[in-house]
């Protein structure tokens, strides 16, 4: 991201930045009274309720928020959104009034350090991405009135125009001086670890991800002997707990300076504890995989039985398990793949007796059948499953100014 931003005028014919700024006021202005109207109160009314809670208490701020998000973001029965609506509908754009609306619907959402301000924007440090962003307010400059450098800001961001690296509040604004700077830097780490997709808008944290997941798996590797564990909710949640505690250590180890005199607090303090759901089950799958990262696998034990033996496919118990694990989103192809390919001598049989299909073969059909169930998996690019953060909330979460 660089923060040069061209100045009054574009080139010849072009709109000037000021002109853009305006012109992106007046269509969010008729965006949100489109997105407010009659046509789109079943959806928007009970979001607003839900977050108003039993005792129907809303702040202005929350209300901006959730609104901005249903406008921009939420997905309507067709899979559109408010603002896809609001293009279709408006045969009077112009092809930069489209390009600059369509671009609202990818905003960047953070917890941002103001960095400086700059005549009628501020520059901002988003401490989620660690990218900087030239921002501007479609009401002007008295938007920032109160802001000064070295205090926060939580807010949304749109693209001023796809030609210019400027960008517009979307929504609610909330500030925070630079006294909160500890508050905000766990913020920002929950959001982080929360929304890893936040973090990877910027390039060099996915391959710092990739790179970062890679040497975790290999560490998960060399102190359990392999990429999968199958063990009682128990027995996983202590082995994960032993394997964190030795990273923990190592990582002191290679920082003898940061720990000489500490002591190294919590040893015996669970660092990992299994979702209740995952609890309950006879046993669990863990598995580290080199794409789709670190997962766990309800029953998992249950389910590499029914592969190890076809005639169990026959019982209504494993049936199930096996739908389930079709088609759960929560659910990645990777333990049906991984157990197929343990199995391949027994999995056509397993296939055929569940699915009810006696000319089902894992080599033919079976890819097919996980894009089928599992459309969703495919859609996306993968993305590491470790976040990065950047070197500013390093610091902020350590104490540093």
């Amino acid at each position: 991201m660089t923060d040069a931003v061209q100045g009054a005028q574009q080139g010849a014919g072009e709109p000037s930045l000021t002109g853009l700024i305006e012109r992106a006021a007046e269509l969010k202005r008729e965006l949100v009274a489109f997105a407010r109207s009659a046509r789109f109160d079943r959806w928007l009314t009970p979001l607003l309720l839900e977050a108003a809670g039993p005792e129907r208490q809303l702040d202005e701020g929350a209300a901006i928020r959730i609104t901005d998000h249903f406008i921009l973001r939420y997905r309507l029965p067709d899979g559109s959104t408010v603002v896809d609506r609001f293009v279709a509908g408006r045969k009077d754009l112009t092809a930069a009034d489209r390009e600059t609306l369509l671009g609202w619907r990818d905003p960047v959402e953070g917890i941002f350090e103001i960095e400086r301000e700059e005549g009628d924007a501020v520059v901002l440090l988003n401490l989620v991405d660690d990218l900087k962003y030239r921002t501007y307010s479609n009401v002007g400059r008295t938007a920032f009135r109160g802001v000064s450098e070295g205090g926060f800001l939580h807010t949304c961001l749109v693209p001023v125009h796809s030609a210019d690296a400027a960008w517009l509040v979307s929504g609610a604004m909330s500030y925070y001086s630079r006294s909160s700077a500890s508050e905000i830097a766990q913020a920002a780490l929950e959001l982080a670890t929360s929304r890893p997709e936040l973090v990877f808008r910027n390039p060099e944290k996915i391959e710092q991800g990739w790179q970062r997941m890679r040497e975790d798996r290999a560490a998960f590797v060399e102190f359990c002997g392999g990429d999968e564990l199958v063990l009682p909710p128990a027995e996983a949640e202590d082995r994960l707990n032993a394997y964190y505690r030795h990273r923990r250590e190592a990582a002191v180890a290679g920082q003898p300076g940061r720990a000489r005199g500490r002591r190294l607090r919590g040893r015996d303090v669970p660092l990992f504890e299994l979702p209740r759901e995952l609890a309950d089950s006879d046993t669990i799958g863990v598995i580290y995989d080199e794409v789709d990262g670190l997962n766990f696998y309800a029953d998992y034990g249950t389910l590499r039985d029914l592969f190890g033996d076809p005639a169990r496919a026959g019982r209504r118990q494993y049936q199930d398990l096996l739908r389930t694990y079709l088609r759960e989103e929560s659910i990645t192809p990777l333990p049906i793949r991984r157990l197929a390919a343990a199995h391949p001598a027994t999995t056509d049989a397993v296939f055929r007796k569940v699915l009810r299909k006696p000319g089902f073969t894992w080599s033919e059909h079976g890819e097919a059948l996980l894009r089928r169930r599992k459309p969703w998996y495919y859609e996306n690019e993968p993305r590491p499953g470790v976040s990065v953060i950047g070197d500013r909330l390093g610091e902020l979460a350590a104490g540093r100014r």
